[in-house]
């Protein structure tokens, strides 16, 4: 079997979600596949310095998927003679495909708060309004695929609740790029009053609570990791005057890696995710989280987290006063580090293995779809 894979996605710059989530199941694919010589993996790319980002393997290229080509990318993908192909969105053309198809759903998140990511061009900006305006573009696209792959329950939950599509839907859990090397997380002693948050500033990341929250816990620095406008900075700043605000705007990896592993507490406030990556990032350091009250963040950080509704201010607060604790900080640590063992880049490429398999072998070869 030729297993085409949507590369197009991997920013050799620095990750997204989508780089990541592409670039995690990418490598742990192509190791499976080392174990099945009849079967080979092609990745499909956009441009040439996506190559250094991925294993040696076959490789095609074709457009860019924000090209105005995207709608019929499926008569270049053709040429390749794949038998299954994996995206790892669900935008993926379709018009005149002779391959089956795998989309992903990663969130539902812009149906519910549609201000669209502001660095995006305006004419983009404008057709993701009007694409979130309805569910009819989504259902569309998702049921000219012949399997649909979400990243988490509750995405797939929301699919079968908005009735999304006809396919059958399956989970491949999100993962985290784990900390190098077999170490110890550091014990609370060795721990700032450290609150980090790793996200955007959009709306929905209700990043507002945060900051009371800050206001509330004088003794707590909150560390805001992402790049940040000076607008927003200023109007965080205005709202909690009193806090003790860090503003990084921007942070390189390894300094991430080691604010996690050295801060008492991951938090997000946020009012909706489609999974939620630092959290098991943090977890995997052995850094308890402290997060909104809402279903993903339930799915994927389980008993391990302190739980506060997401726009109450005082109950984050009153999250990061428990972990002045030890006992209580070194007993949500342990767990922390239990629960983030249950999500792996291999796991989910097992499972997505298994869904290509399924889907690959469902249809006699070459029909035109």
């Amino acid at each position: 079997m030729r297993i085409g894979f949507d590369a197009r996605y991997i920013r050799w710059d620095h990750h997204d979600g989508i780089s990541r989530f592409s670039a995690g199941l990418a490598h742990e694919l192509a190791g499976l596949l080392a174990n099945r010589p009849d079967d080979q993996l092609v990745f499909i790319i956009s441009d040439d310095r996506q190559r250094a980002l991925l294993p040696n393997s076959e490789t095609v290229s074709v457009t860019a998927p924000t090209s105005a080509r995207e709608p019929w990318v499926a008569h270049q993908v053709n040429s390749a003679d794949l038998d299954v192909v994996f995206s790892p969105m669900q935008t993926m053309g379709s018009w005149g495909r002779r391959y089956r198809l795998v989309l992903t759903v990663h969130d539902l998140i812009y149906y519910r708060h549609r201000t669209p990511p502001p660095q995006f061009a305006w004419p983009l900006r404008l057709l993701w309004r009007l694409y979130h305006l309805s569910w009819a573009p989504q259902r569309w696209l998702l049921n000219r695929s012949d399997a649909v792959v979400a990243v988490s329950q509750t995405t797939a939950g929301l699919i079968d609740a908005h009735r999304l599509s006809r396919r059958p839907v399956y989970v491949v859990p999100n993962a985290a790029d784990r900390p190098n090397g077999q170490h110890a997380s550091k014990p609370f002693g060795k721990r700032s009053r450290r609150a980090v948050y790793m996200g955007s500033f959009m709306p929905y990341k209700n990043v507002e609570t945060l900051a009371l929250a800050a206001e509330r816990s004088p003794d707590w620095e909150f560390h805001f990791l992402s790049r940040i406008d000076v607008t927003t900075r200023r109007r965080l700043e205005k709202l909690a005057p009193n806090a003790n605000l860090v503003f990084h705007d921007g942070t390189p990896e390894s300094e991430y890696r080691e604010l996690l592993a050295s801060s008492r507490v991951l938090i997000s406030a946020s009012l909706d995710e489609g999974f939620g990556i630092p959290l098991i990032e943090a977890m995997a350091e052995g850094t308890p989280v402290v997060v909104s009250d809402i279903d993903i963040f339930h799915e994927v950080a389980g008993e391990a987290a302190l739980f506060a509704p997401a726009t109450d201010a005082g109950a984050f607060a009153a999250a990061l006063a428990r972990l002045d604790d030890e006992k209580t900080w070194s007993a949500q640590s342990l767990a922390a580090t239990t629960q983030a063992q249950k999500f792996s880049w291999q796991a989910s490429a097992v499972r997505l293995l298994d869904v290509l398999d399924q889907v690959g072998g469902a249809r006699g070869r070459g029909e035109r779809l």
